[in-house]
Order: structure tokens, then sequence, then C-alpha cells
């Protein structure tokens, strides 16, 4: 199994507009940060993509990415939807409509914001497309099976909402998490590489600042805990030089090959 990270920046992406500051101007590549996506993919070529953040265009480029059989929502904020144009181009060239999954506010969220392609009332305009997509809910402590794979989602605090995280055969993802309960804990433990959102090194009231992450990934166990939704106040060789042992940061573009 292969897992990509796609973008591993938080919403404002690094470099930030208009600042100047020393990870901003880094000459170091795995300091430019686009918004959180992943790629999830078998030995059998079934790749599920979770989130489609505002560039994921340029991420699916960068990826070499022809085919995409799933897509998984962890929630409706702007970072992690407004890319959702981009799946037009999958569901024209595989002939059928890509399915979309998610929990049901995430669901309704996307039906209301993008009506041009949920509305079945609104036709396209001659000579042009719309994204064929279809939408299925996700119940958090449910595994399901998912374009062949296995996934199981959990439900994880964020500010006054909540997000999904995913656990998919021996690798988990979870982002834009403030609490990772003791049972959502126990659902993770045994994963051979977990994603864990980490935004910096003082409290936040909506997202795991960095000492909460690695406080979780302890509790967690996994082998390997890669950090995402990194901002522009840590760059990645000085974080990861002040990493415990099994946690890292991660950058776009990373490729992770677990065995299953």
């Amino acid at each position: 199994m292969r897992l990509t990270l796609l973008g591993t920046g938080t919403s404002f992406g690094v470099p930030q507009i208009g600042c100047r500051c020393a990870v901003c101007c880094s000459g170091d590549p795995r300091d430019r940060r686009t918004r959180t996506a992943a790629l999830v993919q078998t030995g059998s070529g079934a790749t599920i993509l979770i989130d489609t953040p505002p560039e994921l265009r340029l991420q699916l480029l960068a990826a070499g990415v022809t085919r995409i059989d799933a897509v998984l929502y962890t929630h409706e904020h702007a970072d992690h939807v407004h890319g959702i144009d981009d799946l037009r181009v999958f569901s024209v060239h595989q002939g059928r409509p890509l399915p979309l999954y998610g929990a049901e506010p995430t669901l309704a969220f996307l039906r209301e914001s993008y009506r041009y392609i949920f509305d079945p009332a609104i036709p396209e305009y001659a000579g042009t497309s719309k994204p064929r997509l279809s939408l299925h809910g996700l119940e958090a402590g449910s595994p399901v099976e998912i374009a062949g794979m296995p996934v199981l989602a959990l439900r994880f605090e964020h500010g006054q909402g909540t997000v999904l995280g995913f656990r998919i055969g021996p690798i988990a993802y979870v982002t834009d998490a403030k609490l990772a309960g003791a049972r959502e804990r126990a659902l993770l433990r045994g994963v051979e590489v977990l994603v864990l959102n980490a935004l910096w090194w003082r409290p936040h009231p909506t997202h795991l600042s960095i000492p909460e992450a690695i406080e979780t990934a302890q509790a967690i166990g996994a082998r390997r805990t890669i950090l995402t939704h990194l901002t522009h106040e840590t760059g990645h060789a000085g974080l990861a030089a002040q990493l415990p042992d099994g946690v890292e940061p991660g950058y776009d573009g990373q490729v992770v090959e677990v065995q299953v």
C-alpha cells in the first residue's frame, strides 16, 4: 500500500501571502506547503483521495495521478473542499460518477455550496461539463469497503464541530483534530503509519499543537507518525530535529510504502 501526502500546510499555505519570515523565504522545498490532502493506493491500483483542497489540480499533476476511485472528506472547511471541480476530469475520463464519502453535515454543505454540480435541475451550458459525483454518508465507527479497501471513519473534536479521520488498513489519516478521545485512540492502535495534524508549539483552541500531537501519537503507538497541517512557524529541518523518535514532519509529495 502506498500513501502520498499531496499537501501538508494549513489554510494559509506556506509561504503565506505577503510574509517574509525565514520559513516563507526558505529554499528548502519541504517548506513549501499546499493545503492538506492525501492519496492511499493499493497494489491492485485502486486510489482513494482524501479531501479536495484549492491546489488539488497542481497536487495531482505533481504526483502523476491519472485515476481516482473514491474521495473521502474530513470536513467541509474551504481548505479541504474548494478544489472539488478538479474532480471533473476523472468522472469524464472514467465514464461514471465518482463516489464521494463524508459525514452528513459535510455532504449537506457540498450539495448547497456546489449546486451546479449536485442539483439535476441546473443543466450544463453547451460546450461545458461538470463533475459527475455521487454522495455517500459515512457513520463514524462503522467500517465499510471503499474501492476495495477497508475504511473505518472516526470522529474527532474540531472546535465547535467535528472532523472525520480514517483508518485504511495499516494507515491512519487524521487532520484538523483538537482531541483524540480514548475510544478513537484504541481504534487506531496497531496502525503502521499515522498521519496527524500538528499546528504549532503553543496551544490552539481547535487544532492539536505539536506537543499534543506528540502525546497523542505516543498513546496510539504507531510505528511511524507523520505530522501534517503545519504552519510557517516551523521549518521542516528545524522541526524534525526537535521531534522524538518515531515522529517526523511531513512534506508535500512525500511517498510512504506500507506493507499490508
